[in-house]
């Protein structure tokens, strides 16, 4: 497990938050269609909070994206390295898990979060900025739509709508369940959308929730648990 110290340079204000978002929300690219899904590695990311102890746990996952058996896992605790501001979530938990991933002793191919890329109110969610900051294809894929509204879609496995912002499409609502409620895609960083709700699908083979993000859950947990019982 890696213990992280906050960047001395990291913000401590929303507004420099704020602007550290627009600076570097122009790099993110839109463009490029990703790795082929079931190819190479895939990689889930995830924390854990004791915001009383002001710590937080971070887990990265890689799976075997044909056959989703674990390939490597780490893990790093650290302070909490921002307050808690709705939209700026990632500023909490970006250096822990850029060293969970930095601890991984095998590439990391595509990393899915547990949240949001594009489908962010200032369109620059952890997926993205994860992968603005890694050079990394990125993906969200969160349990619940954010600020956003979608139509619920068809009852079968693989059936999406689209996530709107207005008029503007920021992700999509995907069924990996027949009948059971969707999750909600959207691009981080070197995807594109279509690519990232067929790598979900991928991901999906018995649970409505990624087996990234699953197993990413339960070891972020377990180091947080780890951390006191020493």
């Amino acid at each position: 497990m890696t213990t992280v110290r906050i960047p001395e340079d990291w913000p401590t204000t929303e507004e420099q938050a704020r602007a550290v978002q627009d600076e570097l929300r122009g790099r993110v690219i839109l463009d490029q269609p990703g790795p082929p899904p079931g190819t190479g590695h895939v990689t889930g990311v995830d924390v854990a909070y004791d915001d009383e102890r002001d710590v937080v746990a971070a887990a990265a996952v890689v799976l075997d994206a044909s056959s989703l058996d674990v390939v490597a896992e780490a893990t790093a605790v650290g302070r909490i390295s921002f307050p808690y501001v709705p939209g700026l979530l990632a500023f909490r938990e970006i250096p822990t898990v850029l060293a969970a991933l930095d601890a991984l002793p095998c590439p990391p191919g595509l990393v899915v979060c547990d949240g949001y890329g594009l489908a962010h109110p200032r369109r620059f969610g952890l997926a993205s900025h994860l992968g603005v900051l890694t050079g990394l294809p990125t993906i969200g894929v969160a349990k619940n739509p954010f600020t956003f509204t979608y139509d619920d879609p068809d009852t079968p496995r693989g059936s999406t709508s689209p996530l709107l912002a207005g008029s503007e499409e920021v992700g999509r609502a995907l069924r990996t369940r027949d009948g059971v409620k969707p999750v909600f895609v959207s691009v981080g960083h070197r995807v594109t959308l279509p690519n990232a709700c067929t790598h979900t699908l991928t991901l999906t083979p018995g649970y409505r929730l990624p087996e990234t993000t699953r197993r990413a859950d339960a070891l972020c947990r377990k180091a947080l648990r780890e951390t006191y019982s020493v």
